[in-house]
């Protein structure tokens, strides 16, 4: 029995394995592209799914776009890495915009050597941004603590 993959409801394309399916879908321009390219960044190899993503990161449709820059996030975390076209769409889309969330689970999971140089400026970034921030958290606790000690003693 051939898979069913509801191209009009969304049902079941988190399963999609055939990026010709895909292909074949967007050619015919259906709905939920960008919930297929997810099916297949997690049912497929990086080489398959990739293109695709990268398609779908280009529709008109402002959510299944958002689903494309996902697909792409799950990528990163599945195969620890990212195609150059990939990475030059999220380079394009930018911090901030759609591609955010994408970017940060690239940060958070392919290896520090495996990234762009464009990336590795924001990794460095980051984690001097988030270490200063955990300095300033933690020196407001102690100074709130004393400040509780102190006005107990009175």
């Amino acid at each position: 029995m051939a898979p069913e993959w509801d191209w009009e409801s969304g049902e079941g394309l988190l399963g999609l394995d055939d990026p010709g399916e895909w292909d074949s879908a967007f050619e015919r321009g259906a709905a939920h592209l960008g919930t297929g390219v997810i099916g297949l960044a997690y049912q497929c190899s990086l080489e398959e799914a990739a293109p695709r993503i990268v398609r779908a990161m280009q529709l008109p449709d402002q959510e299944q776009r958002g689903y494309a820059f996902t697909a792409a996030g799950h990528a990163a975390r599945l195969h620890e890495r990212l195609t150059p076209q990939l990475y030059a769409v999220l380079r394009v889309e930018g911090a901030g915009g759609g591609a955010e969330h994408a970017i940060r689970d690239v940060l958070t999971y392919v290896p520090f050597r495996r990234l762009p140089s464009w990336l590795k400026w924001r990794w460095v970034l980051a984690t001097v941004r988030d270490k200063v921030q955990g300095w300033w958290l933690r020196a407001a606790d102690a100074g709130g603590d004393a400040w509780r000690a102190l006005r107990r003693r009175k």
